[in-house]
């Protein structure tokens, strides 16, 4: 019972979590940003790429 006390008013183990969600939140922001510029990205290189195939 005593650990389980200790256990409650310990608060490292929360900050922790509370990092981890931070990490994770930005971790998503991130995948979600590049996941729309890869698309523009592509894009950009495939009209390009059609541009330079009629030039040679």
């Amino acid at each position: 019972m005593k650990f389980f006390r200790k256990l409650r008013r310990n608060e490292e183990g929360a900050t922790a979590i509370e990092y981890g969600l931070i990490a994770a939140l930005i971790a998503v922001a991130a995948i979600t940003a590049m996941g729309s510029l890869g698309t523009a990205v592509s894009t950009t290189f495939n009209k390009v790429s059609t541009s330079m195939t009629g030039t040679v």
